[in-house]
């Protein structure tokens, strides 16, 4: 599908915590702001932050975000539309299915080791043209592959 990165585990909720406050208050570095830290983020969110709805509220954070850090948020970089909203859903629908006595950590790792963790798992239902798209980007689009499973 893509290139394969390793994964990046989170050693405790210590550490998933600083970087989900240090992206709100836009003071976490540019080389931070991983795949394993949008999710960690977006279950931090969901699991602690109740006064922001990741769908909602991830567009405008993300993009001041980007900026903050000398990014652009345009047609080709930056915040993209479709690849947040995916993964939203999937970070929300793993929360659904997980014991949530668990920590923060141990549920972080265990999604970021999960199939729908990797972050070529939009490529499963996308095409890559489709995928990365100015419309994709700019916002939500149906997949054109296979729909996405439902919990």
């Amino acid at each position: 599908m893509t290139e394969v990165f390793p994964t990046r585990l989170f050693p405790d909720d210590a550490s998933i915590r600083r970087v989900g406050e240090a992206m709100l208050a836009r003071t976490l570095p540019k080389a931070k702001w991983t795949h394993e830290a949008h999710i960690a983020t977006t279950a931090w969110l969901l699991i602690e932050r109740p006064d922001i709805v990741p769908e909602r509220d991830l567009p405008a954070l993300i993009a001041a975000y980007n900026e903050s850090q000398d990014g652009v948020n345009d047609d080709h970089n930056g915040y993209h539309e479709t690849i947040t909203q995916c993964f939203t859903a999937v970070v929300r629908q793993f929360l659904e299915r997980i014991d949530r006595s668990t920590s923060l950590c141990f549920t972080v790792n265990a999604l970021l080791a999960s199939e729908q963790g990797h972050r070529d798992w939009p490529l499963r239902f996308y095409s890559r043209e489709r995928l990365f798209s100015v419309e994709a980007r700019r916002s939500f689009i149906a997949p054109d592959l296979a729909p996405f499973p439902v919990v």
